[in-house]
């Protein structure tokens, strides 16, 4: 059976989890990247079990352990009193329930893991792309140096300000969220008597805006602090712009002792503005579709966005195995009917901001499989 040549628009980290699941699935891919080359930028990402399964079972989960941390709970404490109102136990725990363990990671960490499982010669950098056009026989595409290509089906893997959905869906802007994060990384060492440094510990604070989320990075020795807060006034959405550490710590002023310790050892920090969209009805046109940012970009509440994006890749290889060309079509509605529904439903339970703040099941979320489904 010949293979189907498919292209992918994107090589963060669902672009490059699709481009290894359909490569499994006997298929053709190329990867097109519109930066000269991987970069150590972005914000640090928790991978969940769900996750970590996925990646398992791409054949990266060793190489993403070699630096990622393994949680051992995940916590709930009340911003004021300190009060923890859950516990759910990670770890051990959750590879025995849910087949594979939380590990937390950085961004570009994960992005290597995954690169590597992708022959260098599938990858085409500084490929921007500016048009993109499909017909009954296949997807065309032109970029900004003027190369083009032609492939028989086009994934759109390029996050929230999608080129790619733009194209098939027409232009949209997405919400600025009226919420700002801020992001830091602290030595564990400068944090000694603060407890829970083990732990996925999200303070919840007074509204649901406000929150101050820590994990540990390489295997314990970095501690990551992700916080949010309303601010209307501060819309700059890039992951390297600076942030002020007296500000941080001004914001959160009124937190419990232990958080503010974690604020306190903070001697640099990033801030953001967070944007997001409503779920989208359809992410599929003809032998274009959507995935990860692209299709569902959501905010951070519930840890899930790159998770998402993960299964989103493993789901979809899947559809391509043993498909011959006229089957394209058939394949990504089989794509998009899996996949919808869960996406959409966490990525407004995101919005919510009120998933695990007393407890309550996690298996919907951590138990899923992306290999099974």
């Amino acid at each position: 059976m010949k293979k189907i040549r498919i292209g992918i628009v994107g090589a963060g980290v669902g672009g490059l989890a699709a481009a290894i699941a359909l490569r499994r699935a006997g298929q053709d891919v190329i990867v097109f990247e519109q930066a000269k080359q991987f970069m150590r930028v972005g914000a640090d990402i928790n991978l969940t079990p769900n996750a970590v399964r996925a990646i398992d079972g791409l054949g990266v989960g060793a190489a993403v352990r070699e630096s990622a941390a393994r949680p051992t709970h995940r916590i709930s404490r009340t911003w004021d009193s300190g009060e923890e109102t859950s516990r759910l136990p990670m770890g051990d725990e959750a590879e025995r329930k849910y087949g594979a363990p939380q590990l937390t990671i950085h961004r570009a960490d994960l992005l290597a893991a995954l690169a590597q499982a992708v022959p260098v010669e599938d990858v085409r950098f500084a490929a921007r792309a500016t048009a993109i056009t499909q017909d009954a026989a296949a997807v065309h595409l032109r970029f900004a140096d003027g190369r083009e290509e032609t492939v028989d089906a086009l994934v759109g893997a390029d996050g929230i300000h999608s080129a790619v959905r733009t194209a098939v869906f027409g232009a949209e802007s997405p919400r600025f969220t009226g919420v700002v994060a801020f992001r830091a990384v602290v030595p564990a060492g400068r944090l000694a008597g603060v407890p829970n440094l083990g732990a996925f510990t999200k303070w919840w604070g007074p509204t649901p805006e406000s929150q101050i989320v820590t994990f540990p990075l390489n295997r314990g020795r970095d501690i990551f602090v992700f916080a949010t807060t309303a601010q209307a006034s501060w819309t700059e959405e890039s992951w390297t712009t600076p942030g002020d550490v007296q500000e941080l710590r001004r914001v959160y002023a009124g937190f419990h002792p232990d958080a503010r310790a974690l604020l306190e050892g903070c001697d640099e920090v990033m801030k953001t503005a967070l944007y997001e969209r409503d779920p989208l009805p359809a992410w599929v046109q003809g032998r274009v579709a959507l995935l990860g940012d692209a299709c569902h970009p959501m905010m951070p509440f519930m840890a899930q966005g790159a998770g998402m994006a993960i299964e989103d890749g493993v789901v979809l290889g899947r559809q391509f195995e043993g498909v011959p060309a006229d089957g394209i079509p058939a394949a990504l509605a089989r794509y998009q009917a899996l996949r919808l529904e869960r996406a959409s439903q966490i990525q407004v339970g995101s919005r919510g901001n009120n998933w695990l703040r007393a407890g309550g099941n996690a298996d919907w979320v951590y138990g899923y499989d992306a290999w099974s489904v």
